[in-house]
């Protein structure tokens, strides 16, 4: 249930933008908007919940001799 005077507060200001058609839609977008929240904390949720695999992560070796620090370095000096 609705408060009634939030529910007045609401249609005045939305109805003042847009006319009466601005309230309808004004609960539209309000309503998607709460769905498409509870959706991605939904996702999100279950994401979290799944026990989480072993990662085993190898050290390879560069195929090429490189230094990181020469690299930083162009890369800098072609930002500035």
């Amino acid at each position: 249930m609705i408060d009634e005077d939030i529910w007045e507060t609401f249609k005045v200001k939305a109805s003042s933008k847009k006319g009466l058609k601005g309230v309808s839609k004004a609960v539209e977008e309000a309503l998607e908007e709460e769905l498409s929240e509870k959706v991605v904390t939904e996702a999100l949720e279950n994401m979290y919940t799944r026990k989480p695999t072993d990662l085993q992560v190898n050290p390879v070796k560069p195929k090429t001799v490189t230094s990181a620090g020469k690299v930083i370095s162009e890369l800098r000096s072609q930002a500035a």
